[in-house]
C-alpha cells in the first residue's frame, strides 16, 4: 500500500511539473498546486513513503537482500532524494521529469515483480560502508550523466536557435556545466573511497563472480579522473566533457547492473 501511495505522487510531481513546463509563457499567475514548494513538498512525502518500502524490502529476517530491482529501486529512491534536496536551494527541479517516473518505475517493479532475493547475512561494518558508498557514488554520477544529456541537448538547441519550452526551464549554460562538474567531482571521491573500502574489506576483489564490475569500476574511475584533469589544466568542457561523463557512467552502469543482471538473471536461469 505504501508503494502505492509513493509511486503516485512520484507521477503527480511528474504531472504536476509537466504543467508548469506547457504553462511557463503563461502572464496567469501559477495556482499553488504547481508552485516550486508543494511540489517539492509531494516528492519528499513520496521519498518518505519509499524509504518504509525500502526498509521492509532490503532488511530481511535472513540477512541484507541486495537483488537487482532491491538496488535499482535504492539508487533511484537516492537519487530523487539528492535531487529534491539540491532543488530546495538551485533551479534544477525540472530534471524530476526525467528522474521522478523512473523512480516510480523501478519502486513498482520492486514491489510487484521482485527479482529472486539476493542475501547477504553476517557481513561486517566495513563491508556494510562499501556498499553505502557505492551506491551512494553511483547515485550522484549518475544525476551527473543525465545532466550532461540535458547539456547536450541544451547545447544544441542554443547552437541551432531553437531554445524548447523544456530547456528554457533548465538554469543557463554556464550554471549547468558548473553543476555538472560539482557532481562529477563529488562522486569521484565518493567513489574513490567506495574503492578504497572494497580493497580493504573484501577478501578478494577479483574473484571470479566480481572482476567483471572491479576492473569496469576502475576503468570507469580513470575515465573520471582524466575529465577532472582535463577540466583543470586544459579547461575542458562542453562536448569534449559530454562525452567522458557519459563514457565513465555507462562503465559504471555496466559494472553495477550489468554484472548483477549476468549473475542473478541469465546464470540462475541456466
Amino acid at each position: 500500500m505504501l508503494s502505492v501511495i509513493a509511486i503516485t505522487l512520484y507521477l503527480a510531481c511528474t504531472v504536476l511539473l509537466l504543467y508548469r513546463l506547457v504553462n511557463r509563457d503563461s502572464n496567469n499567475p501559477a495556482p499553488f498546486y504547481a508552485g516550486k514548494p508543494f511540489i517539492l513538498t509531494l516528492g519528499l512525502i513520496a521519498v518518505a513513503l519509499h524509504t518504509l518500502t525500502l526498509t521492509h524490502t532490503l532488511y530481511t529476517p535472513n540477512g541484507l537482500n541486495l537483488s537487482i530491482t532491491s538496488v535499482m529501486s535504492l539508487t533511484t529512491w537516492l537519487i530523487t532524494a539528492l535531487l529534491l534536496l539540491v532543488a530546495v536551494t538551485t533551479p534544477v527541479e525540472m530534471l524530476g521529469i526525467i528522474i521522478l517516473p523512473s523512480t516510480a518505475l523501478a519502486l513498482g517493479i520492486d514491489s510487484y515483480f521482485p527479482s529472486g532475493p539476493m542475501i547477504l547475512n553476517q557481513i561486517d561494518r566495513g563491508l556494510e560502508t562499501h556498499i553505502l558508498i557505492s551506491i551512494i557514488a553511483y547515485s550522484v554520477l549518475s544525476i551527473a550523466a543525465i545532466q550532461a544529456i540535458l547539456l547536450a541537448i541544451q547545447d544544441h538547441h542554443l547552437r541551432h536557435k531553437q531554445p524548447g519550452g523544456f530547456i528554457r526551464s533548465l538554469p543557463p549554460l554556464q550554471t549547468m556545466e558548473t553543476l555538472l562538474f560539482r557532481a562529477i567531482t563529488l562522486g569521484f571521491i565518493l567513489d574513490s573511497i567506495a574503492l578504497l573500502t572494497g580493497a580493504l574489506f573484501l577478501e578478494d576483489i577479483f574473484a571470479q563472480h566480481l572482476v567483471h564490475k572491479t576492473v569496469l569500476s576502475i576503468v570507469a574511475w580513470l575515465v573520471f579522473a582524466t575529465l577532472l584533469w582535463g577540466r583543470h589544466f586544459h579547461g575542458w568542457r562542453g562536448q569534449t566533457a559530454i562525452r567522458w561523463t557519459l563514457s565513465g557512467f555507462v562503465l559504471l552502469f555496466l559494472a553495477y547492473f550489468g554484472s548483477k543482471f549476468v549473475l542473478e538473471v541469465l546464470i540462475q536461469k541456466q
